[in-house]
């Protein structure tokens, strides 16, 4: 089936070959025909990357009449980047269409232009929920004549928290509007949605519920925590000429992944939420332009990068909710192409992988990351290819050839490929040759533990603290990467970490620095084993009973007392806090005496605590 046989008009027709669209896609040759027949509510079921736009957009400015300036249909959508896509997608489609006008809103941008162009008149208005929220309270915005209400990504809004949003503006909205549904998956407050706010619609598929694309392989790496990052780096070499997404959970992992990738010589850029909507403009122009080959990003920041060509998508750690592997995923293999979708898990996480494979109805293949020889290998041959496939600007060059001749002369053909070839390749050699093995049960970085140390310390839950609170309090106090402090077991008065061989010493000579938290002095020791049992013991030497005692009886760390750099208490040097607090907010002051001081007043919490989207 063609577009011209789905019923469009002439100026859409011809706005569409422009954009070089000659067949629709499933979901667009169901939707469209149904809605240019005919008024209904729909609740619509697609993968990303199938079309989606234009399967509602094509009806929905049929529907326009161009001649008023009311505004006639409104479109919700997750995220900004999804906003500006949708909105650029109508323009492209309606650009034979005179008078008809599509407006944007969004957060991160001064909202009194956006009220400026409303009150001109848009037929058409793509919005973020909270941003149209905002409008609506301000009464720069009517929607009483809204014939057209279209929820993009479902699914999405709904797991970021936008229920009652939705529920604002719809209620906001005529009962005798059509109400187009699109979504990835169907969970429950989706369904909820329809039932709520539709009228018996009609439910269409390009496929079945929660399942993913056909043409997207999905592969799994198992590998110990502290070897994430290194893994991360091994895949990226094996694939050399990866463009792809790679996910995180946090803001602020996102960030330190991105710097680290950018350290090591990788192309790459984060996209989060703490950037400006200038920044996230112009890292999502070098991703486009593929001036960046990876982008790391977390789920929100991710919502609407349509981009055909992403050949990866690599989740640094897995999605806390299942539904939005599908949405990840769903970055690759679009307009038809074959992608791959990576996840880099530890061996706790393999059953979150059987999950996923359950909801999605696909398998994942186990893969070993590759060893040095592997992506030595593959980067020599991906350079190989390059010079057979080089163009030549025989013009250009042609005077530099005599003298290229003259200085190669005494090289054979043989010597001199051999030469061209070494100058990329020994760069990779010279980095992979002793590369230890990262698969989870093998020897060297990511085996046997011969080359970390777990440690003991004597802080723990009573002191407000929580994982990934520890982590940035420990790297923060080495002064290392906090992917380094890794296998965190906090108890009710101390906790075990572990982190590289070559930190041991570091830490151990804290404890010549009377360093304090909460008036306690901190104390490190190198744990003989795992702790154990249901309680606070560990192997060896038992904490939190008789003996040696850390918080309970008998030998006590605590009160302030000793120079040097302090966290908690009042001594003289670098303090994080007043007195202990049971689960409160630490309070960090500039003590009395000498030393360097952190700041004032501010929050420990809010320095340590990531916050997830």
């Amino acid at each position: 089936m063609t577009f011209e046989e789905l019923g469009l008009g002439q100026d859409l027709l011809k706005a569409v070959s422009d954009l070089g669209f000659t067949n629709p896609t499933p979901i667009q040759e169901k939707t469209v025909s149904i809605l240019l027949q005919r008024k209904a509510d729909i609740v619509a079921l697609a993968q990303t990357g199938t079309g989606k736009t234009a399967a509602f957009g094509l009806p929905l400015l049929s529907r326009i009449d161009v001649h008023s300036s009311k505004t006639q249909a409104l479109i919700l959508a997750p995220t900004r980047e999804l906003c500006m896509q949708i909105t650029n997608d109508l323009k492209d489609f309606s650009k034979y269409l005179k008078g008809m006008s599509v407006l944007p809103v969004y957060g991160g941008t001064a909202i009194f232009n956006q009220i400026k162009e409303l009150k001109r008149g848009v037929q058409v208005v793509v919005a973020t929920p909270g941003r149209l929220c905002d409008l609506i309270d301000r009464k720069a915005i009517q929607l009483g004549e809204v014939e057209i209400v279209v929820l993009d990504e479902a699914d999405e809004m709904l797991n970021m928290g936008f229920k009652d949003d939705l529920d604002a503006i719809l209620h906001q909205t005529p009962k005798t509007k059509n109400t187009w549904l699109f979504s990835a998956t169907m969970p429950s407050e989706v369904s909820r949605i329809a039932s709520k706010y539709m009228n018996d619609p009609e439910e269409i598929s390009a496929g079945k519920k929660n399942v993913g694309a056909e043409n997207i392989e999905h592969v799994y790496y198992v590998v110990q925590s502290r070897d994430r990052y290194l893994a991360l780096k091994r895949i990226v070499d094996y694939y050399p000429d990866i463009y792809g997404i790679v996910f995180c959970r946090t803001k602020a992992e996102t960030q330190e992944v991105a710097d680290a990738l950018i350290k090591d010589g990788y192309s790459a850029d984060a996209l989060h939420g703490d950037l400006s909507q200038a920044q996230r403009d112009f890292v999502m122009k070098r991703f486009r332009s593929k001036t960046l080959q990876m982008l790391v990003a977390t789920d929100v920041a991710a919502r609407g990068i349509d981009v055909d060509s992403i050949t990866h998508v690599i989740n640094y750690n897995l999605p806390e909710e299942i539904e939005n592997y599908t949405h990840r995923s769903g970055r690759t293999a679009r307009a038809g192409k074959h992608g791959m979708s990576i996840v880099i898990v530890t061996k706790r996480d393999v059953s979150r992988v059987r999950d996923i494979e359950r909801k999605i109805s696909k398998s994942f293949t186990k893969s070993l990351v590759p060893n040095g020889v592997d992506v030595t290998e593959k980067q020599l041959f991906n350079l190989v290819h390059k010079l057979h496939d080089v163009e030549v600007q025989d013009e250009a060059i042609e005077k530099f050839l005599p003298k290229i001749y003259e200085e190669l002369a005494e090289l054979s053909k043989e010597e001199l490929i051999k030469r061209f070839i070494s100058e990329e390749f020994n760069r990779f050699y010279n980095y992979y040759q002793n590369a230890p093995d990262l698969n989870d049960g093998g020897e060297g970085e990511g085996g046997k533990n011969n080359r970390t140390a777990r440690f003991f310390m004597n802080l723990g839950e009573l002191d407000g603290l929580n994982p990934l609170m520890l982590k940035d309090y420990l790297a923060e106090l080495a002064a290392i990467p906090a992917r380094m402090i890794f296998n965190i077991d906090i108890k009710k008065s101390f906790s075990f970490f572990e982190t590289e061989i070559k930190y041991k010493e570091q830490f151990l000579a804290m404890n010549a620095s009377n360093i304090e938290f909460n008036n306690r002095v901190v104390n490190f020791e190198v744990s003989a084993g795992r702790g154990g049992g249901s309680g606070e013991g560990g192997s060896g030497k038992r904490y939190g009973s008789g003996g040696k005692s850390y918080g309970g009886g008998g030998r006590s760390y605590g009160g302030g007392g000793g120079g040097g750099r302090s966290y908690g208490g009042n001594s003289s040097g670098k303090s994080f806090g007043g007195g202990r607090s049971e689960g409160g907010d630490f309070k960090r002051k500039r003590t009395e005496g000498s030393g360097s001081s952190t700041g004032s007043s501010d929050s420990f919490r809010d320095k340590f605590k990531k916050k997830r989207y």
